[in-house]
């Protein structure tokens, strides 16, 4: 039942003038091994994007059901990385991925992810709930990559029309530094 009443929470968002919430803890293979620790003192009420492309088939799916479990007791929204039938299958909140591959599947949050203005707009016309914008800095996911940079972010960030989660070297400090309300964090929450 706490899946329903979070996904409940957070249905029609933008529209119904709730809100997402503020942090947003995303999991990779490096951390893993922390993401107990992480999702239990993740303040009560964020949310969760499970990714792990490391694990395949049954061991994905394990591993999801051992991290959903900790994240639905701390209340936190629970996001698969995947596509719409797999995140109803395994009781998931919402999906997570490029605009083109959300689908419009009822009852399930989607978000986006982008890079540039461009995929804003491809955001925008797919309506998703969110958009993760990124890389906003350095990341160690992508060392000597281009990032946005705080400016750039923030012009190409006004162009969408729902909330934007930063993603992309950020933690605590560097969230304060931009100053805006919604961030996301691989080692940045871990």
């Amino acid at each position: 039942m706490a899946s329903l009443s979070i996904s409940a929470r957070y249905s029609g968002c933008v529209t119904q003038g709730h809100t997402l919430p503020k942090l947003w803890l995303l999991s990779d293979a490096r951390n893993d091994a922390k993401l107990e620790w992480a999702l239990a003192t993740l303040p009560k009420g964020n949310a969760f994007i499970f990714r792990h492309y490391h694990l395949e088939g049954d061991a994905r799916r394990a591993r999801f059901d051992d991290l959903k479990a900790i994240a639905s007791a701390a209340g936190h929204l629970m996001i698969l990385s995947g596509d719409a039938d797999t995140a109803v299958e395994w009781g998931a909140q919402g999906i997570y991925g490029p605009p083109g591959k959300l689908g419009k599947r009822p009852g399930l949050l989607r978000f986006a992810t982008a890079h540039d203005a461009r995929e804003i707009e491809l955001v925008n016309r797919a309506k998703a709930d969110g958009v993760f914008l990124s890389p906003v800095f350095p990341t160690r996911s992508h060392p000597g990559g281009a990032c946005l940079g705080a400016s750039n972010f923030r012009e190409i960030a006004a162009r969408a029309e729902m909330p934007v989660i930063a993603l992309g070297g950020m933690n605590a400090e560097r969230a304060n530094e931009l100053d805006w309300p919604r961030w996301a964090a691989i080692d940045g929450l871990s």
